[in-house]
């Protein structure tokens, strides 16, 4: 079984954040990286169908600049066979990111595509359905377990107030991983020697024939407004009021 997971690299979830200088995007200059957390579940759901297949190949693929190679080295760490790095140097949307996969997928011939659900600086989690209606293959979201069987994966997805949804489809397919599905393994001293020698292919979006054309743009990134209001009350009933209808804890 081949298993291509997308994987993205973000500021780390205890960064201090601040516009950058335009206005368009936070300030990158001081910041720190990790992988993206539904992504690193959507890794560690694709090295446990490998292993419950008894074999086969784990690809990551990571699109961004040259700083992440290390979270590339963190998944090859982890488990991941090898690596496609699609180098680009600015910010794309989401559609441009997608193409940019979809174009490195196609030559893989994979037969699931795992994605998170959605990223921590983001948060679209449109990424992995538009990547699937560009590679025309069947899609599901908000996964909570998958089985193949044969030439079908059975999934269970998540629903809304403790509801799922039971689906199976033919593949290839591609899977939008819930976070949380499974434990998250650490790299091993081992794993992290070995993914010294394993392969990592840099493609272009050039080599691709994907140009950046974005479909939106970011106008203007602000921190949220802090104000303070002292509301006086007259009475208990007031209170009581407030906190049921306005705070919501009664």
């Amino acid at each position: 079984m081949k298993i291509l997971v997308a994987i993205k690299q973000v500021p780390a979830r205890d960064s201090q954040l601040a516009a950058s200088g335009d206005g368009q995007w936070i300030d990158e200059s001081s910041l720190e990286y990790e992988i993206n957390e539904p992504d690193a579940y959507a890794l560690e759901e694709g090295l446990q169908l490998k292993e419950a297949a008894g074999g086969g190949e784990v690809i990551a693929i990571c699109v961004g600049p040259e700083r992440v190679g290390s979270t590339i080295r963190e998944a090859l760490a982890k488990g991941a066979d090898r690596a496609i790095h699609v180098q680009i140097d600015d910010a794309w949307d989401t559609l441009g990111v997608a193409k940019l996969l979809a174009g490195a997928a196609r030559g893989e011939a994979a037969d699931l595509v795992l994605t998170g659900l959605q990223s921590d600086d983001v948060g679209a989690g449109q990424v992995g359905v538009v990547l699937a209606e560009l590679l025309g293959l069947p899609h599901a979201t908000i996964i909570m377990e998958v089985v193949v069987d044969g030439a079908q994966v059975r999934v269970k997805r998540e629903l809304e107030d403790g509801w799922f949804q039971h689906v199976s489809m033919p593949l290839p397919a591609v899977l939008t991983i819930q976070s949380g599905i499974k434990k998250l393994r650490y790299a091993t001293l081992m794993g992290i020697k070995r993914a010294k020698t394993k392969e990592v292919r840099v493609v272009t979006a050039a080599e691709l024939g994907v140009a950046n054309a974005p479909s939106c743009r970011v106008v203007k990134v602000t921190l949220p407004q802090k104000s303070k209001q002292t509301v006086m009350l007259k009475s208990a009933a007031e209170l009581v009021e407030k906190l049921k209808n306005e705070v919501r804890v009664l």
